[in-house]
């Protein structure tokens, strides 16, 4: 809160510092948030229109009246539960900044590891058609499309309102080589053949109790849940992408962290060959790859 002091007859405002504010806001959040020091700095920073780092070369810098009333408003918002990713409109994926909207499922670091095993994956310079469904904000799409600029990336998703803000997100972060296609998986991608197949499909059980907790309460359930075992939509995956794929094309899905044995075994039920799985930086098994 502002402390009020008196001089010269007049009340003036003792302007906060950012150290200060920003240890008080981080106790604040520690109920509501895991990250609550970092959740305190990308409000403080939407605010005042500066990087983190600013925070740890001036410590002392006062906030103006104005600035800390915003800050408050946000920090209101966070506290009840509203995401960071929505209070800001925006989440950092990959090296790309990406609008994210309540029509979207809130991009998380753990995707990025399927990121990085497509680019293992994927030559250099390779010329490759590469699909991602259910493309959300285009976190994957957009990521694959900026570091192998010479492939071709077909995003699709069956919600015209997330298709727009991926498109929104291609074009702010200039990225050409995509395109985007209304379909709920593969239904209106007609004859078309890749060679590679990505998705971070709805892996939820519908009865999941972390679907009342945290960011998903704000974030839509058809992003998130996908039947009693929450496996539905990868086997709808699993079973159409053999006609999708090239010739030992290439299929990588994220899935949540006890559903690795599950995801193999259907791979091996249609066919598929080479199958590997991946644990995310939080050592969880994550990404399951495999070639049919």
């Amino acid at each position: 809160m502002l402390q009020w002091v008196k001089s010269n007859s007049r009340f003036m405002a003792a302007a906060i510092q950012i150290k200060t504010l920003l240890e008080e806001a981080a106790i604040k959040l520690q109920p509501v948030s895991e990250s609550s020091r970092l959740d305190a700095e990308l409000l403080l920073g939407f605010v005042l229109k500066k990087e983190r780092s600013f925070f740890h070369a001036w410590p002392e810098h006062a906030l103006e009246p104005q600035q800390h009333t915003q800050f408050e408003s946000l920090l209101k918002r966070r506290l009840e539960g509203e995401p960071i990713a929505h209070i800001l409109g925006e989440r950092g994926f990959w090296s790309l900044n990406l609008t994210v909207t309540k029509d979207t499922l809130i991009p998380r670091p753990d995707t990025e590891r399927l990121v990085e095993l497509a680019l293992e994956i994927i030559p250099q310079n390779a010329q490759w058609k590469i699909l991602d469904l259910g493309t959300g904000t285009g976190a994957i799409a957009l990521s694959l499309a900026k570091e192998q600029p010479a492939s071709f990336i077909t995003a699709t998703d069956r919600s015209i309102t997330a298709l727009d803000v991926a498109k929104l997100n291609a074009e702010k972060n200039q990225l050409t080589n995509i395109e985007f296609i209304q379909s709920n998986w593969f239904e209106n991608l007609s004859n078309q053949q890749f060679n590679m197949i990505v998705s971070n499909p709805p892996y939820i059980c519908d009865n999941d109790p972390h679907l009342k907790q945290g960011d998903v309460r704000f974030e839509p359930l058809s992003a998130l849940t996908s039947g009693t075992d929450g496996l539905d939509d990868i086997r709808a995956i699993i079973n159409q992408a053999p006609q999708y794929l090239l010739a030992d094309g290439a299929v990588l899905l994220e899935h949540g962290y006890d559903q690795a044995d599950a995801v193999c075994d259907l791979l091996k039920t249609a066919n598929f060959k080479n199958i590997h799985s991946y644990k995310d930086h939080n050592n969880n098994p994550r990404v399951v790859t495999a070639n049919i």
